[in-house]
């Protein structure tokens, strides 16, 4: 299995829309567990790495969040 490269501030592009209707996410932390805000309401999730990598879209390079 490979593992996806990830970065804080990179935006994700989901397969499945988030509840309030946006499908992009912003990266905060990288580990085991990955925490990511949602564009769309500003909701923060953490999920477990080998979930989140099953349903990520597209992956956009973006700027540091602070």
């Amino acid at each position: 299995m490979k593992i996806v490269r990830l970065t804080v501030g990179d935006r994700l592009t989901m397969r499945k829309p988030h509840p309030c209707g946006s499908y992009c996410f912003d990266v905060l932390r990288v580990g085991s567990d990955i925490r990511i805000r949602c564009v769309g309401c500003g909701r923060d999730i953490t999920v477990p790495r080998v979930k989140l990598e099953k349903n990520i879209k597209q992956i956009t390079a973006g700027s540091d969040i602070v």
